[in-house]
This record gives structure tokens, C-alpha cells and sequence, in this order.
């Protein structure tokens, strides 16, 4: 047998789409709220989300994090994936007291974080142990 047909012919791979993710452990310091809004859209921008789709990332991830920054206990995490289709933020800390959505009066300052979420994201959720907020969004086809 030749070498030539001692080999056998590699099929075709299946085309894979490599996800994109990135992971922040902080310091519960309200200061680092301004710090992710700037991180996420410079990461979003490097994956081409469209500027509109960014803008409401930014957000939902400005409300996550300041949510655990005020609600939560211990080391606050970032995690944003995007795997072509959709883009997932995450945001956990050590609280097992989940977040809620609650009804915020007109003269409220505060308590639209999660109506927010809720409006801009296409799902959300909290984790089973309470620990992790998370908020997905659907990228528009065609995009990286």
C-alpha cells in the first residue's frame, strides 16, 4: 500500500461559530459601574454589534451591575458572551436573595433597574441559588 492510500480522507469539518466572552471579577465600589458600561461597549464595538443593540447592552449591564453593587454581597462578576446568535450578560455575586422585579412609583429615584432589563433584553432571569442576574439579547443575523 502506498502512502497515498494509506491515509484516509479527512471529511469536512462542520463550520463553527468561536464564541466571544469576557469576564470581570470587582470590588462592590459604585465606581466600577461607569467602568463596565465602558468596558462592554468597547468589546461590543470590537464584535461589530450594531451601535443601537450596544447601546441597550450598555445599559442592562449598567442596571446589573449597579444592582449587585447595592442589593448584593461580596465580589461582583461580569460575564458577557456572545456566541453569533445571541449576546448573554451575567452578573453574580454572593446573595442568595434574588433579584426582583418590583413596581416603582412616578416619583421614585430608583427601582426601574430590572423593568428596564426586562423591556430591553429579549429574555432575563435569575439563577437557581439567586446568585446570578442574567439578560439575553438576539443579535440580528448577518452579524459576527
Amino acid at each position: 500500500m502506498s502512502p497515498a492510500t494509506a491515509v484516509a480522507p479527512v471529511a469536512a469539518q462542520p463550520k463553527t461559530l468561536t464564541s466571544r466572552a469576557f469576564e470581570v471579577a470587582m470590588a462592590p465600589d459604585p465606581a466600577r459601574v461607569a467602568q463596565m458600561r465602558r468596558s462592554t461597549l468597547a468589546r461590543l464595538r470590537l464584535w461589530a454589534v450594531p451601535g443601537p443593540l450596544a447601546e441597550d447592552v450598555r445599559l442592562v449591564v449598567s442596571e446589573l451591575v449597579t444592582n449587585a453593587i447595592e442589593h448584593g454581597q461580596g465580589t461582583v462578576r461580569l460575564r458577557v458572551r456572545h456566541t453569533g446568535s445571541q449576546l448573554r450578560i451575567e452578573v453574580t455575586d454572593d446573595n442568595p436573595a434574588p433579584a426582583q422585579l418590583c413596581a416603582a412609583e412616578d416619583d421614585d429615584v430608583c427601582g426601574r433597574g430590572l423593568f428596564l432589563v426586562a423591556v430591553l433584553s429579549w429574555n432575563w432571569g435569575v439563577s437557581n441559588d439567586g446568585k446570578t442576574t442574567w439578560a439575553i439579547f438576539r443579535v440580528p443575523e448577518g452579524r459576527p
